[in-house]
């Protein structure tokens, strides 16, 4: 059991009183005013002109927008290898395909010229990508200005999995907003949380009613239950989303703060051999720094990201190793892999990189104690 943990929820007392006053009101029920009004919030902070529908879970948002894409069984869809497994789930839920792509060097998002590998391969066998999901790992922006163009050239529907970056800025763009949809997810680890739950954006106020129907159950418009389409039981509880609406009145302090937190560990990790903060940083933006992750050269520092992990929770705190490739994951054995490299650059990642705690409420003197914590571990293995 930890007592200091990689991410937790962080309250402000706000949501008690919108939970409340919800329940008041007797709008405990699926939809209410605060869904109404979670949804409205969620697309005036993303960017002027867009529209949000509020689901049970990020999960469930990608599923949506797959379908809204076409995407149906035997059809291909690009997904990053190095993500967690939801961004890859609903493509299988659809019956579909998923064709892994490696991730930059560095910076461990989707590789632009690995992009553009798996799209030559696909083409040269007369095989049509339907959509691509690109994903803003760790809160750090894809390098869309690369990759978009790619996927517009070839007419490939795009889905931003913009599940971590919430808050995140790229040339004066929210992420969440690059897509043709964009996915959101607000479950208890993220940078605000609904206790479960995620969200739909898009400029297309049509593509969201669509979405809005089948999440929904798909109820025809009729005095009786009719249905006419295939449906899901994924909206998100006017409770649920009571949370959402005072949790997203904080973000701006909460993406403050998980910042904060990133540049401690910089500056209190930078003369430590062999480790170093990372990503490739703003560039220009803001980055939310969602998680803190710091990559490990084993040979330099002495020891691996699964000792100092071990370390670390005999003292109580938990880290986690970076999201393991989705091509290496026993459910997607057999699946295309593409990478510019010889090995994989995300084989690596996944071998070197360890997640500290990273929450908004980390106190000073509980991230020296991580701090503390890592420079022992490394300095017994030298």
């Amino acid at each position: 059991m930890f007592d200091l943990y990689l991410s937790p929820p962080h309250l402000s007392g706000e949501e008690q009183e919108l939970v409340a006053d919800a329940i008041r009101s007797n709008w405990v029920a699926p939809l209410g005013p605060y869904v109404d009004a979670f949804e409205r919030d969620l697309g005036a902070y993303v960017g002027e002109g867009f529209h949000a529908l509020a689901v049970s879970s990020g999960t469930a948002a990608l599923h949506l927008a797959l379908r809204l894409a076409g995407v149906s069984a035997g059809d291909r869809v690009i997904c990053p290898t190095m993500t967690f497994v939801g961004s890859a789930n609903p493509i299988l839920y659809l019956g579909a395909t998923p064709i892994f792509v490696d991730s930059e060097e560095g910076g461990w998002n989707l590789c632009p010229q690995s992009l553009k590998k798996a799209l030559s391969g696909a083409k040269s066998r007369g095989e049509r990508i339907k959509a691509a999901i690109v994903v803003d790992l760790y809160g750090e922006s894809a390098q869309y200005q690369e990759i978009l163009p790619i996927l517009r050239k070839e007419g490939i529907f795009v889905i931003e999995d913009a599940a971590e970056s919430l808050g995140t800025i790229d040339g004066g763009r929210r992420c969440g907003t690059f897509g043709d949809l964009g996915v959101l997810s607000f479950n208890g680890n993220k940078i605000i949380t609904t206790s479960g739950g995620g969200a739909l954006l898009s400029r297309d106020k049509a593509l969201l009613d669509k979405a809005r129907f089948w999440a929904t159950q798909a109820r025809d418009p009729a005095p009786h239950y009719q249905h006419s389409e295939l449906g899901y039981n994924y909206r998100l509880s006017n409770l649920l989303a009571a949370v959402g609406v005072a949790q997203l009145r904080r973000l701006e302090e909460r993406v403050t703060q998980r910042r904060q937190v990133f540049d401690r560990y910089e500056t209190a990790l930078r003369d430590l051999p062999g480790v170093r903060m990372a990503g490739l940083g703003d560039q220009g933006g803001r980055v939310n720094r969602w998680l803190s992750v710091i990559d490990i050269d084993s040979r330099r520092a002495g020891v691996a990201p699964m000792d100092v992990l071990r370390t670390l929770a005999s003292e109580k705190i938990e880290s986690r190793p970076v999201w393991k490739p989705m091509h290496l994951q026993p459910l997607f054995s057999g699946c295309e892999v593409h990478s510019i490299a010889a090995r994989p650059y995300s084989e690596s990642a996944f071998e070197r990189g360890l997640c500290l705690p990273s929450g908004s409420a980390l106190t000073t003197d509980q991230q020296d104690r991580v701090i503390r914590c890592l420079g022992a571990a490394i300095k017994r293995a030298r």
